[in-house]
Protein backbone atom coordinates (compact mmCIF):
# COMPACT_ATOMS: atom_id res chain seq x y z
CA UNK A 1 0.00 0.00 0.00
CA UNK A 2 0.97 3.65 -0.54
CA UNK A 3 2.03 6.05 2.55
CA UNK A 4 -0.45 7.03 4.96
CA UNK A 5 -0.67 11.09 5.25
CA UNK A 6 -1.95 12.51 8.16
CA UNK A 7 -4.12 15.45 8.79
CA UNK A 8 -6.02 17.00 11.15
CA UNK A 9 -9.30 15.07 10.61
CA UNK A 10 -7.35 11.53 10.23
CA UNK A 11 -5.85 10.29 7.17
CA UNK A 12 -5.54 8.88 4.11
CA UNK A 13 -3.56 6.79 1.71
CA UNK A 14 -3.58 6.85 -2.17
CA UNK A 15 -4.49 2.98 -3.34
CA UNK A 16 -3.69 3.79 -6.91
CA UNK A 17 -3.27 6.71 -9.16
CA UNK A 18 -2.95 7.67 -12.83
CA UNK A 19 -3.46 10.62 -15.49
CA UNK A 20 -6.79 11.04 -14.95
CA UNK A 21 -7.90 9.47 -11.85
CA UNK A 22 -6.69 8.79 -8.26
CA UNK A 23 -8.05 6.37 -5.28
CA UNK A 24 -7.56 7.07 -1.78
CA UNK A 25 -8.49 5.60 1.27
CA UNK A 26 -9.87 8.18 4.04
CA UNK A 27 -10.21 7.92 7.54
CA UNK A 28 -11.83 10.68 9.45
CA UNK A 29 -12.03 9.71 12.73
CA UNK A 30 -14.41 10.56 15.53
CA UNK A 31 -15.48 14.45 15.45
CA UNK A 32 -13.26 15.15 12.61
CA UNK A 33 -14.55 17.18 9.83
CA UNK A 34 -13.00 18.22 6.23
CA UNK A 35 -13.28 21.54 5.25
CA UNK A 36 -15.89 23.14 3.10
CA UNK A 37 -14.26 22.65 -0.31
CA UNK A 38 -14.49 22.55 -4.03
CA UNK A 39 -12.41 20.65 -6.92
CA UNK A 40 -12.10 22.97 -10.39
CA UNK A 41 -10.59 20.14 -12.13
CA UNK A 42 -11.98 16.70 -10.79
CA UNK A 43 -15.18 15.02 -9.56
CA UNK A 44 -15.24 12.53 -6.63
CA UNK A 45 -17.01 9.15 -6.11
CA UNK A 46 -17.06 8.46 -2.40
CA UNK A 47 -17.78 4.45 -1.26
CA UNK A 48 -18.25 3.89 2.36
CA UNK A 49 -16.81 0.92 4.07
CA UNK A 50 -17.04 1.69 7.99
CA UNK A 51 -18.82 4.30 10.19
CA UNK A 52 -20.91 6.66 9.83
CA UNK A 53 -21.34 10.30 9.41
CA UNK A 54 -22.42 13.08 7.50
CA UNK A 55 -21.77 14.88 3.58
CA UNK A 56 -22.36 18.00 2.62
CA UNK A 57 -22.90 18.42 -1.43
CA UNK A 58 -24.08 21.93 -2.45
CA UNK A 59 -27.25 22.46 -0.52
CA UNK A 60 -27.66 18.77 0.44
CA UNK A 61 -26.98 17.11 3.68
CA UNK A 62 -26.57 13.05 3.22
CA UNK A 63 -26.05 10.83 5.78
CA UNK A 64 -23.21 8.23 5.31
CA UNK A 65 -23.51 4.47 6.91
CA UNK A 66 -21.49 1.48 5.61
CA UNK A 67 -22.12 0.24 1.56
CA UNK A 68 -23.39 3.98 0.71
CA UNK A 69 -21.95 6.01 -1.98
CA UNK A 70 -22.11 9.61 -3.08
CA UNK A 71 -21.22 11.91 -6.38
CA UNK A 72 -19.39 15.06 -5.99
CA UNK A 73 -19.32 16.67 -9.20
CA UNK A 74 -16.46 18.87 -10.38
CA UNK A 75 -16.96 22.68 -8.37
CA UNK A 76 -19.77 21.49 -5.88
CA UNK A 77 -19.09 22.40 -2.20
CA UNK A 78 -18.86 19.24 0.15
CA UNK A 79 -17.37 18.28 3.30
CA UNK A 80 -18.01 15.07 5.42
CA UNK A 81 -18.08 15.09 8.94
CA UNK A 82 -17.83 12.19 11.89
CA UNK A 83 -20.36 12.55 14.45
CA UNK A 84 -19.93 8.69 15.51
CA UNK A 85 -17.79 6.91 18.10
CA UNK A 86 -15.37 5.03 15.36
CA UNK A 87 -13.76 5.81 12.77
CA UNK A 88 -15.65 6.63 9.24
CA UNK A 89 -13.99 4.98 6.30
CA UNK A 90 -14.48 5.70 2.60
CA UNK A 91 -12.91 4.78 -0.94
CA UNK A 92 -12.71 8.06 -3.13
CA UNK A 93 -12.43 7.90 -7.08
CA UNK A 94 -11.27 11.46 -8.23
CA UNK A 95 -11.77 11.42 -11.85
CA UNK A 96 -10.75 14.51 -14.08
CA UNK A 97 -8.18 16.17 -15.90
CA UNK A 98 -5.98 17.04 -12.60
CA UNK A 99 -6.04 15.02 -9.37
CA UNK A 100 -3.52 16.57 -6.61
CA UNK A 101 -4.27 18.27 -4.07
CA UNK A 102 -3.95 22.35 -4.37
CA UNK A 103 -7.06 21.61 -6.49
CA UNK A 104 -8.89 21.93 -3.60
CA UNK A 105 -10.44 25.78 -2.39
CA UNK A 106 -11.31 25.73 0.88
CA UNK A 107 -14.27 27.82 2.23
CA UNK A 108 -14.94 26.96 6.39
CA UNK A 109 -12.07 24.66 8.20
CA UNK A 110 -12.15 24.16 11.51
CA UNK A 111 -8.42 23.27 11.94
CA UNK A 112 -7.67 27.23 10.59
CA UNK A 113 -6.56 26.06 7.14
CA UNK A 114 -8.59 28.57 5.49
Amino acid sequence: MGKITKCPWGSFEVLSEGSNYKIKRIIVEPGGCLSLQLHHLRSEHWFVVAGMGDAIVGDDKKPLSVGSSLDIPQKAKHRVQNYSEENLIFIEVQTGEYCDDDDIERFEDKYGRV
